[in-house]
């Protein structure tokens, strides 16, 4: 029997707190990456440049990132090494660093040059699936898929359901991830994402879940970083029609709900203008779920009957705003302002202005539902200074009304 003949021995690593090396910058590195994060594992990234996605995790501090090419020193204290460049001369050299140093490196480009392959993973509550079959991506998934099944099964003490008929013809799907943890991706969404041929993906997304697709599926990142790299979405819709003309199924996958500032709408009257046919998987709001998980309640007996969702990328006063905060300051209602991060300082002002309570409790939830979550808090007349003082970045969600103070001091809760 030959070494490729030669079956892998499966083993579980706690990544937490150890560093990971990943060599590349493309969407086979946004893939491991995403998982390796949901590990809790320390990832350092080396590459000249990366996807949007992967950049704006640098900038917001869940990895590290190098920008240059790669050097031998770079594996140097590394628990575990991912070779994920488009250049097999880099790859095989990355490799070849790590083995000499007996660490165990994956290669994307090439099973047989590495020591270390990546099963075909799934997680259902406490229970992660892993499949490794040879170097058959497809057959690895298709397993892994069944696997799932009868675990799910057996931790919900219901029927193993047959996975679904495959569908022909084109088609896209738009699919709400939530509000990034993958747990919350409802079970429609992971059903169609196993069918996926491609993935249209967005930063604020589930990026965990990339690294469970067949390694065949195409991932395009079409991130909208603030205030940096933005992908039109007029490309987007081109991306959409274009892939599901050619027969292919296409998941648009985005952060929170399409219908709630993710432009999903735009996306689905591109695709009925070109005959493409659209499915909506609905996802959980982040403007509702961030706050819960922050132990933030959106409405209140006794507190608060109601609330509104609004975007606050444009500030009070601006001739593009068609949000009237007037009113909104004197409905009594929770004020939930998503992409508000930059124009708090001016929507705290044209409120109070309007004659709110300068003591009105607000929360601003950052990376909601992520190990990186952080809660800050302040009453209105110091939102402002809270914003920059906690030095809150996008995303975050930020909530002005009584509920804010519901919550506080108790111990577990927020």
């Amino acid at each position: 029997m030959t070494d490729a003949e030669l079956p892998a021995f499966p083993l579980g690593l706690r990544l937490e707190g150890r560093r990971v090396l990943v060599v590349g910058g493309g969407h086979v590195a946004l893939r491991r990456v995403a998982g390796l994060l949901e590990s809790g594992a320390d990832v350092h990234l080396v590459s000249p440049a990366v996807e949007a996605a992967l950049g704006d995790l640098a900038d917001r501090g869940r990895l590290h990132w190098a920008q240059r090419p790669y050097a031998e020193q770079d594996v140097d204290e590394a628990w575990l090494v991912f070779a994920c460049t488009d250049d097999p001369a880099v790859n095989a050299q990355v490799v070849a660093d790590a083995t000499a140093r007996r660490i165990w490196c994956s290669r994307a480009d090439d099973a047989l040059g590495a020591t270390a392959w990546t099963p075909a993973t799934a997680r259902t509550g406490p229970a992660t699936v892993a499949v490794l079959s040879g170097r058959d991506p497809r057959r690895s998934v298709a397993l892994r898929d069944a696997a799932l099944a009868a675990v799910e099964a057996e931790l919900h003490g219901r029927r193993a359901e047959p996975s679904r008929t495959p569908r022909t013809g084109g088609r896209v799907v738009l699919v709400g991830g939530g509000p990034g943890d993958p747990g919350l991706l409802t079970r429609r969404g992971y059903e169609w994402l196993a069918e996926a041929d491609v993935v249209l993906v967005d930063r604020l997304a589930p990026l965990a879940v990339l690294d469970g697709l067949r390694e065949d599926v195409e991932v395009i990142d079409v991130s909208k970083v603030p205030r940096g790299r933005f992908t039109p979405q007029e490309a987007i819709n081109d991306l959409l029609v274009q892939h599901a003309a050619a027969g292919r199924t296409v998941v648009r996958l985005k952060g929170g709900d399409p219908f709630v500032f993710g432009r999903g709408m735009e996306e689905a009257l591109a695709c009925a203008a070109a005959g493409i046919a659209v499915e909506v998987v609905p996802g959980v709001t982040s403007a509702v779920a961030v706050p819960e998980l922050a132990g933030v309640p959106v409405t209140h007996r006794g507190v608060s009957q109601g609330f509104c969702v609004v975007s606050g990328h444009l500030p009070p006063g601006h001739p593009d705003s068609s949000v009237d905060w007037t009113a909104l300051g004197r409905s009594g209602l929770t004020i939930v302002c998503l992409m508000a991060v930059h124009t708090m300082p001016d929507i705290a002002a044209a409120l109070l202005a309007d004659g709110v309570d300068p003591a009105t409790p607000v929360v601003a939830v950052q990376d909601g539902g992520l190990p990186t979550q952080r809660v800050s808090r302040s009453p209105l007349s110091g939102a402002a200074d809270m914003m920059v003082r906690e030095q809150v970045t996008a995303p975050a969600v930020v909530v002005i009304g009584a509920v804010a103070g519901v919550s506080e001091g108790i111990p577990g809760i927020g």
